[in-house]
């Protein structure tokens, strides 16, 4: 029997997740809520299931079992925590709230009401991802020594201005790096293991009339000794895919978006050539390096996959649940502090 899914919040990246659903024989979409007139009568003509313009109702739906979080980030907690006290499992698109305040009331109120909860980073899924984190777990690099993420993407003075929330401090929760690089961010951590410390410098260059930064650079220290540079900008034209490279004393590899670029260790392997091959000049939308819809839904649909392999088996936990969806917004919010302040910021311990 399939597991009956609805959408709270119908913009653009709605339309994301009902291609990963209708991709899932287990799955459907049955139901969608927006506040916005028309808007769920729209998304539902277009994507199937009821459409609600009531919250209560939306949640009364007797197929409803899984509710996915697609509203403006900073109102990504109220939704959640309706869906988590109606009983609903709960996915929610990252980041998964833009204060460590609010992630953390979601994922108390999660756990006491006994429903998963887990907050979307499609990267993580990809099948190169998947590889470098094995070789690092497998030892390969040797000592890890640098882990730098780069996202120098482009968006236009438009794509500020089509919605009233983006660009701002209250909605959006920061600029290049809450709302674009975060993608990045979490892979990082995921690859090196925890931050210890970020320095950090935040500008806004390339756009007039939004309140968060375009381009921020941040020198990392990983709690293993490993150091490392995020660069995440907007305003740099016309847009490149964003880059991962993970160094160490044995091995280094670069990914850009989904190809590996470089991929050399020390010790050599029957099955690197494979590996450089499968990954080179694999097919991509452009990984939404200038336009926010030009990306895929298999990074979702892979997600949605591992959330429901959790609620059929009743074991485990989701791969990105909601501690660690928390860990790229802790990240993101101790640079923000060290751009205000000029200083430098520790992390709490498994940040």
């Amino acid at each position: 029997m399939s597991t009956g899914f609805g959408v709270i919040g119908t913009g653009m990246i709605a339309a994301f997740h009902a291609k990963a659903l209708q991709a899932i024989p287990s799955a459907r979409l049955v139901a969608s809520y927006d506040n916005r007139p028309g808007a769920a009568a729209s998304f539902g003509s277009s994507h199937g299931g009821r459409a609600y313009d009531s919250l209560d109702r939306f949640l009364a739906d007797p197929e409803l079992q899984v509710v996915t979080i697609c509203t403006p980030s900073g109102m990504h907690l109220e939704p959640a925590l309706a869906a988590i006290e109606a009983g609903k499992h709960v996915i929610v698109e990252k980041p998964i709230e833009i204060t460590l305040e609010r992630c953390d009331r979601m994922i108390e109120a999660a756990d006491k009401q006994g429903v998963k909860l887990a907050g979307i980073f499609p990267s993580r899924f990809h099948d190169v991802s998947k590889v470098i984190k094995a070789q690092i777990d497998d030892g390969r690099f040797g000592r890890l020594s640098l882990g730098d993420a780069y996202v120098k993407w482009f968006r236009s003075e438009e794509y500020y201005r089509s919605s009233n929330w983006k660009g701002t401090w209250k909605y959006d929760g920061g600029g290049a790096l809450m709302n674009q690089s975060i993608h990045a961010v979490d892979l990082l951590q995921w690859f090196m293991g925890p931050v210890e410390s970020v320095q950090a410098c935040a500008a806004t260059i390339g756009h007039e009339g939004i309140e968060v930064e375009d381009t921020a650079v941040a020198v990392l220290r990983y709690a293993n000794g490993a150091l490392g540079v995020i660069e995440g900008s907007t305003a740099v034209y016309p847009g490149f895919l964003k880059r991962l490279e993970i160094s160490g004393t044995t091995g280094s590899v670069i990914m850009e978006e989904e190809d590996i670029t470089t991929w050399s260790f020390a010790e050599i392997r029957p099955d690197d050539d494979a590996i450089r091959s499968k990954f080179a000049n694999t097919p991509t939308s452009g990984g939404g390096a200038a336009d926010p819809g030009a990306i895929g839904f298999h990074g979702h649909q892979h997600q949605f996959e591992d959330f429901l392999r959790v609620l059929e088996s009743g074991k485990g936990k989701p791969l990105v649940d909601g501690l660690e969806a928390r860990k790229a917004v802790a990240i993101i919010v101790a640079i923000y502090e060290s751009a205000r302040t000029g200083r430098l910021v520790k992390m709490g311990a498994g940040s």
